[in-house]
C-alpha cells in the first residue's frame, strides 16, 4: 500500500478510536452513576460528569497517540487478531494508568468503577470496529471499493521481484492481473491489456538503458486516464504532474492524470454514501414508488431497466434505471442508427418511437434515473462525475484520449448534465466537459454542479 494510502487510513482510524475512547468515559460514567448499579455495589452518588469533562483534553489525543506508539496501525487491514488485540490492550492498559496518574497528581476524586469500566470499555468498542471493519472489508462490497487491480510491466527479473513482493503481502489489496516484458511486448499488448483487464494503474519498473519504452507506458496510461507508478530507485529527480511516494520501501514516482488520493476524496465517498441514503429515504415514498407504478400499469414489461456500463477504469457494472422503452428497445437500436443525433460512439435521438407513453415525461425530469442512487450507495458511482456509458459504445471510442473519463468513477450529474444536456451533439464536446471536471475536480466544484442540477432538472431543461 502506497505511503498516502496509509497516512490517510491511519488519520481516520485515529479519529474515529478518538471518538470511541470518548464514548468510553462517558459510558463508564454513565454505569456508575445509573443508581442501580450504585446500589449493588454500595456506591454514593456519582459526581457530575461536568466536573471531568476537562478530562477529554488528555483522553482524546491520548488514546490514539499510544495506539500509534504501540504499533496498532502498522498493520495490514485483514491482520491476524493477534496483531490487533496486543498492541490494544497495551495502548487502553497505558491509557487508564495514565488517567490513574493524572487523577492522583491532581488529588480528583474519579470513582475507581469508572476508571475500571473505561479501560474495559475502551477495550471492548475498539475491537469491535476493527470486527466490524474486518466484516465489511471481506464481504464482496468492500473487496471491490479495497482491491485494485495492476499490470506489471518492466524487465523479466524485475516484473518478477516486484510481483514476489507483493504477493507476499496479499492483504494490501494489490493485485496482479498481467504482465508486459519491456525487452519483447510492444506497446499495444500493454494497452490491450488496460482495455482487457480495466486495471487501476500499471507498476513500471526497468533499467535505464529501457528510458524509451518507459517514456511510452506512462504516455499510453496519460491517455488511458489510469495510473503509472514508477518504481524510480535508479535517480531521485522530480517530474511534473508527479508525486513521489514509496512502494514496500522502493521509492516510486506515481504519474497521474486524474485526482489522487486525498481527503478530500475521501469526504467525497462519505458524501457519496449518507447523500444517496438520505435521497434514497426521502424519494423512496415520495417518487420511487408512484413513478415504478405509473410504469406498471401503463406499460408491459419489467419496471426497472438493468445494463452493463463502464464504471472506474472501465470495470464493468450493472446500471439501474426505470425503464422508459419499449422491452425490445436494444434489438431495434440498429435499426434506428440512421437517425442518430449524436457524433461519436453514443446513441441519442429525439422523437425515439421506443418510448413507452410515460418514458418522455421521464427523461425530461431525469426521474428514469433515481434508481442509480442505488448504484452510487453500493460505491458503483458518485453523485457528481461523468455519466456512465454503455460497454459497447466505450469499445468503439475512436480516440483513445476520450478513455480518460473512465478514471473518476461516474456520476448521477455532470457538467454536460448542466450544459444544455441533450443539447450537446458532439460527443468531443461531451468529453471535453468531462475532462474538465477530472483537472479541476474539487469537493467545491462538486457542491456546485449539485446546487446547477436542481433548477436544469425541474425545468427539464435541454431534456429530449
Amino acid at each position: 500500500m502506497l505511503r498516502r494510502d496509509r497516512q490517510i487510513r491511519m488519520q481516520l482510524h485515529q479519529m474515529l478510536d478518538a471518538g470511541l475512547f470518548t464514548l468510553a468515559f462517558c459510558l463508564a460514567y454513565l454505569i456508575r452513576a445509573d443508581e442501580t448499579v450504585s446500589h449493588l455495589l454500595g456506591l454514593g452518588v456519582a459526581s457530575p460528569l461536568t466536573d471531568y469533562l476537562w478530562l477529554y483534553l488528555i483522553v482524546i489525543p491520548a488514546g490514539p497517540f499510544l495506539l500509534e506508539v504501540n504499533g496498532f496501525y502498522d498493520r495490514s487491514i485483514l491482520a491476524p487478531r493477534h496483531r490487533v488485540l496486543w498492541p490494544l490492550f497495551k495502548a487502553c492498559a497505558f491509557t487508564t494508568v495514565g488517567l490513574i496518574l493524572v487523577i492522583f497528581a491532581f488529588k480528583l476524586t474519579l470513582a475507581r468503577p469508572i476508571i475500571i469500566l473505561f479501560g474495559v470499555i475502551c477495550l471492548v468498542l475498539i475491537m469491535a470496529k476493527e470486527e466490524l471493519l474486518r466484516v465489511v472489508y471481506r464481504s464482496q462490497i468492500g473487496q471491490a471499493q479495497m482491491r485494485r487491480r495492476f499490470i506489471l510491466a518492466g524487465t523479466a527479473d524485475e516484473v518478477a521481484r516486484i510481483r514476489a513482493a507483493l504477493v507476499a503481502r496479499p492483504t494490501e489489496g494489490i493485485d496482479v492481473v498481467a504482465t508486459v516484458d519491456l525487452e519483447k511486448d510492444p506497446l499495444r499488448n500493454l494497452i490491450e491489456l488496460v482495455h482487457e483487464h480495466a486495471v487501476n494503474g500499471v507498476i513500471v519498473s526497468a533499467k535505464h538503458t529501457y528510458f524509451d519504452q518507459v517514456e511510452g507506458v506512462v504516455r499510453a496510461c496519460e491517455i488511458e486516464g489510469v495510473e503509472a507508478w514508477l518504481v524510480a530507485d535508479f535517480f531521485a529527480t522530480q517530474i511534473s504532474r508527479t508525486s513521489f511516494d514509496e512502494l514496500h520501501g522502493r521509492p516510486i514516482m506515481v504519474f497521474h492524470s486524474a485526482p489522487e488520493a486525498s481527503w478530500q476524496g475521501v469526504l467525497k465517498q462519505v458524501v457519496d454514501f449518507f447523500g444517496s441514503l438520505a435521497l434514497l429515504a426521502v424519494s423512496t415514498p415520495f417518487i420511487l414508488v408512484p413513478v415504478a407504478l405509473a410504469i406498471k400499469l401503463t406499460s408491459r414489461g419489467p419496471v426497472f431497466f438493468r445494463q452493463q456500463r463502464c464504471g472506474l477504469n472501465g470495470q464493468p457494472f450493472t446500471m439501474f434505471k426505470f425503464r422508459t422503452m419499449v422491452t425490445n428497445a436494444e434489438q431495434r437500436k440498429a435499426e434506428l442508427a440512421v437517425f442518430n443525433e449524436m457524433s461519436g460512439p453514443v446513441f441519442k435521438m429525439t422523437n425515439d418511437p421506443r418510448l413507452i407513453p410515460i418514458g418522455r415525461w421521464l427523461r425530461k425530469y431525469s426521474l428514469d434515473e433515481l434508481p442509480q442512487i442505488y448504484n452510487v450507495l453500493r460505491g458503483e458511482m458518485s453523485l457528481v462525475g461523468p455519466r456512465p456509458l454503455p460497454v459497447d459504445e466505450v469499445r468503439r471510442f475512436d480516440d483513445l484520449a476520450h478513455r480518460r473519463r473512465l478514471s473518476v468513477k461516474p456520476g448521477l450529474t455532470c457538467l454536460w448534465q448542466i450544459s444544455g444536456r441533450n443539447r450537446v451533439v458532439d460527443f468531443k464536446e461531451w468529453v471535453r466537459l468531462d475532462l474538465e471536471y477530472i483537472d479541476h475536480w474539487s469537493l467545491w466544484l462538486d457542491a456546485k454542479i449539485l446546487l446547477r442540477t436542481i433548477p436544469a432538472v425541474l425545468t427539464g431543461a435541454g431534456a429530449k
